[in-house]
C-alpha cells in the first residue's frame, strides 16, 4: 500500500499519488464507463485515496461516474477534489469562467447532488475569474467550510500574486497546476513561492497528455481529441518533443523503468510537498503508473533524466492560445 503525504501545512493526507478522472469523460476521445470504474476500484485497492474531477468535465458526467464507482465505498477513506467555474455550452464549447460567491454555492450544490455526497474535500475555482477578485471568490468558499460543505481550500493555475492574495483569506492546501519534465514553468516562481507559504503541489499532466507516456505515436492524431488542437502535437512540435521522448526512453530503459514510470518518478523526486495526479483510464495504464510509486531514484539518476528532457526544451504552449489566455500562472513563468 502506497504512503502519504499531507497537502499544505494544515490539509489532508493524501495518497503519494492521485487519480485524475477527467479523460474517463472527456476531452480524450471514446471512453469506456465499465473500465473507468474498474480503474478506480482498483486505484482504491491500492491505497490511492485522492480522486480529481471537475464540474465541467463531460458536463457533470465525471462526477456521475465517480458517485457510481464509488457506492459502497468508505467515504471517508477518499479525498474527492473538485474545480468548478467552468462554463461551456451544449456543443462543449468553452464560454468563460465564473467565480461569483452566488455563483460558487451554486455550482457546489450541484456537485454535490451528483457525486451523493454531503461535503467535498478539496474544492478550487478551475481557473482566475477575472471579473471577480480572488478575495471574494475564496471567501465564498471560506463560508462552505464554516458550514462543513468543504474541507479544505485548493487553487489551480494561479500565479504567485494571486496565491498570496488568496492564501491572507484563508488557508489553501495546495495548488494544482500543470509540472512535468515537458512543463518546469513553476519552477521559477510559484513552486518557491507556494513552498514559502506551506502550499503543497498537485501537479496535473505529468505525462504531458500522453505526448511522454511512452505510449503515443502519430497515428493516433488520426482520431480527432483536445491534442488534435494542442500545440505540442502539431507540425515540427510533435517531432522535436518525440524525440525528447526518445532520449527519455533511453535514460528510463538504463533504469529498468517504463517511459511513463521515469516521468512520474522524476516528479515525484521534486519534493515530498509534489503529488502527482495521473490521469489513466485503464486498468493497465494504471499498474504501470503505480509502478513508479516504489520508485527512488538516487541523485545521478535524477540528473539523467533531466539531462534527457532538457528544461524549456519542449516545443509549443501547453494549450491554444485561447486556452493560454486564461492562465494567471503564466504571468510567472
Amino acid at each position: 500500500m502506497m504512503g502519504t503525504h499531507r497537502l499544505g501545512n494544515n490539509g489532508p493526507a493524501v495518497s503519494t499519488i492521485g487519480l485524475g478522472c477527467m479523460g474517463m469523460s472527456d476531452f480524450y476521445g471514446p471512453t469506456d464507463r465499465t473500465e473507468s470504474i474498474a480503474t478506480i476500484h482498483a486505484a482504491l485497492d491500492s491505497g490511492l485515496t485522492l480522486l480529481d474531477t471537475g464540474d465541467f468535465y463531460g458536463m457533470g458526467h465525471n462526477e456521475l461516474l465517480l458517485r457510481e464507482a464509488l457506492q459502497a465505498k468508505a467515504r471517508e477513506k477518499i479525498q474527492l477534489s473538485v474545480k468548478f467555474g467552468a462554463l461551456r455550452d451544449p456543443t462543449g464549447a468553452w464560454l468563460g469562467y465564473d467565480a461569483r460567491p452566488a455563483a460558487i454555492k451554486n455550482f457546489l450544490t450541484y456537485t454535490l447532488q451528483r457525486l451523493g455526497t454531503d461535503y467535498i474535500d478539496i474544492y478550487r475555482p478551475a481557473r482566475l475569474d477575472p471579473q471577480v477578485p480572488i478575495e471574494d471568490t475564496i471567501g465564498a468558499i471560506a463560508q462552505l467550510v464554516s458550514a462543513g460543505y468543504v474541507r479544505y481550500i485548493g487553487l489551480s493555475e494561479v500565479g504567485v500574486d494571486t496565491i498570496r492574495r488568496a492564501q491572507a483569506v484563508h488557508s489553501i492546501c495546495d495548488l494544482q497546476i500543470e509540472y512535468s519534465l515537458l512543463s518546469r514553468g513553476i519552477e521559477k516562481a510559484i513552486l518557491p513561492a507556494c513552498r514559502s507559504l506551506g502550499i503543497s503541489i498537485t501537479a496535473y499532466g505529468v505525462l504531458s497528455r500522453g505526448l511522454i507516456s511512452g505510449h503515443w505515436s502519430k497515428d493516433r492524431l488520426r482520431t480527432p481529441d483536445f491534442r488534435s488542437h494542442s500545440p505540442r502535437f502539431q507540425g515540427t512540435n510533435l517531432d522535436i518533443n518525440l524525440n525528447l521522448v526518445d532520449n527519455l526512453r533511453a535514460a528510463a530503459d538504463q533504469l529498468g523503468l517504463t517511459v511513463a514510470q521515469a516521468a512520474i518518478a522524476w516528479v515525484r523526486a521534486q519534493g515530498d510537498d509534489i503529488v502527482p495526479l495521473i490521469g489513466a483510464r485503464r486498468r493497465d495504464r494504471l499498474t504501470e503508473a503505480l509502478g513508479a510509486t516504489d520508485i527512488a531514484l538516487t541523485a545521478a539518476q535524477l540528473s539523467a533524466l533531466t539531462e534527457a528532457v532538457p528544461k524549456d526544451a519542449a516545443a509549443g504552449a501547453r494549450y491554444p492560445v485561447q486556452a493560454m489566455a486564461h492562465l494567471d500562472s503564466e504571468l510567472d513563468r
